[in-house]
């Protein structure tokens, strides 16, 4: 278990810096306005009332609560099983628990998620979304990268 506390820790900087940034979001993005930092990247405060793209906003916060917090716990209980040479997963696993619970937070504070990154072009844009999110996809992606270099590196039965 205590080598797990560095990966705890990894998820509470994850969750402060989510929520830290969204502080200053609140304060200082004007509501849905576009303040372009690079042609194709802007700021652009907006809210999220369900999940990934909006889907699933029917079920309500408390819903979506239950599922976020169902879904955190059993990443927690994926990363407790994981090897202790599985480092990029466990980086990944508290990647996901940290951005996943800073999107928790917020649906429980104030009923949606704050969003505030826009990739976009002059006729296309990507979903608007937030550090807590770019920490779960970049999570996912680590125990992907994990999982595949583990099973490239397993010994292959001989053909004899």
């Amino acid at each position: 278990m205590k080598s797990l506390i560095p990966y705890g820790l990894l998820s509470v900087v994850a969750i402060a810096l989510d929520q830290g940034i969204k502080v200053l979001v609140e304060a200082d993005l004007p509501w849905q306005q576009p303040v372009d930092l690079l042609p194709f990247l802007a700021l652009f405060r907006t809210y999220n009332t369900g999940i990934a793209f909006s889907m699933l906003s029917s079920l309500g916060d408390t819903g979506l609560i239950v599922i976020a917090a169902a879904v955190a716990a059993f990443v927690v209980w994926l990363a407790a099983r994981t090897e202790p040479g599985q480092i990029a997963a466990r980086i990944g696993f508290a990647l996901i628990v940290g951005g996943a619970l800073g999107n928790l937070i917020d649906r429980a504070v104030y009923g949606h998620v704050i969003d505030y990154v826009l990739f976009h072009t002059p006729v296309w844009s990507f979903a608007v979304f937030n550090l807590a999110d770019a920490f779960i996809t970049v999570g996912a992606a680590l125990v992907i990268l994990e999982e595949f270099l583990g099973w490239r590196s397993q010994p292959r039965p001989s053909d004899d």
